[in-house]
């Protein structure tokens, strides 16, 4: 265990203020992707880009180009691309298997062509926090001043659209534009998270602090401001935790959302609200 003065001197470091100041990016932005991602029912999203993420690093090991960097725009270019399957939940989610299938076939014979080891492409599933550099961050906080902005901006079309899709077309809102936008924004924002924490431990950015703000609030709005709370103080005591006691940070992250996420849903019922119900 690192003791409070051994702490000071790690966060002393470059690369381990960098990775907090990712985290507390992240924080902001992805949280609300979370709340995005459980709204539009795609929870397979995460999987699918974590292919496509593969995907594009192994185009970029080919071409010789950033693989992190190609497997941010592989992932924006299938958050794009899928969109206009995005007529029902059903068939998004089965566009998504669809995506995951297809993208992991390509990305194993695009390695197979390039003639590299598969590990280093697999490798960047794994992520590492302490290897974030300063275009991760820039991605970072282009997410979290575009992420709350669009959701102010168009606050009431948004929350419609989570609850209903047929009811958001009756009332005018442009729907296919919103959606494209935010599957979009979910894809990048996946593939940013993977940087900090790795594919397999996403959750922790996004899912488990939207999943406990929809049980402590009451409207969207008042549910972005929660999942944007729990996302900041989860990632700084997850961060500062696996600092003082020697661990990885991806699965301290994980653990101390996760039991966030469990805490707010031992609330007694009565006081749970859906934003459903309100969405102003």
């Amino acid at each position: 265990m690192n003791g409070p003065a051994a702490v000071a001197d790690l966060l002393g470091l470059v690369p381990v203020r960098r990775a907090g100041l990712a985290l507390l990016l992240g924080s902001i932005g992805l949280p609300i992707v979370g709340v995005v991602i459980v709204g539009l029912d795609i929870i397979p999203v995460r999987f699918a880009m974590m292919h496509v993420a593969l995907l594009g690093a192994a185009v970029g090991m080919l071409t010789g180009l950033d693989p992190a960097l190609c497997g941010l725009v592989a992932c924006a270019v299938a958050g794009a691309g899928i969109s206009p399957l995005a007529r029902t939940p059903e068939s998004l989610s089965g566009a998504m298997g669809l995506l995951m299938s297809l993208a992991i076939a390509a990305a194993l014979l695009v390695l197979a062509l390039a003639g590299v080891n598969a590990s280093s492409a697999f490798s960047l599933l794994w992520g590492s926090i302490l290897s974030v550099r300063t275009q991760d961050v820039i991605v970072l906080a282009a997410l979290a001043i575009a992420v709350p902005a669009l959701f102010w901006w168009r606050r009431r079309d948004l929350a419609l659209l989570l609850h209903d899709r047929e009811l958001a077309l009756i009332s005018g809102v442009p729907v296919r534009w919103l959606t494209l936008v935010l599957l979009v924004l979910v894809a990048v924002a996946v593939a940013g998270a993977i940087r900090l924490t790795g594919a397999l431990l996403v959750d922790a950015l996004t899912l488990l602090p939207a999943l406990a703000a929809r049980r402590l609030g009451h409207s969207l709005i008042s549910i972005i401001c929660w999942a944007i709370g729990i996302g900041v103080t989860v990632n700084l005591v997850g961060f500062l935790l696996a600092l003082a006691f020697d661990l990885p940070p991806g699965p301290v992250l994980v653990l101390t959302a996760g039991a966030v996420a469990l805490a707010a849903h031992l609330i007694p019922e009565r006081r749970y609200n859906s934003w459903r119900v309100s969405m102003h």
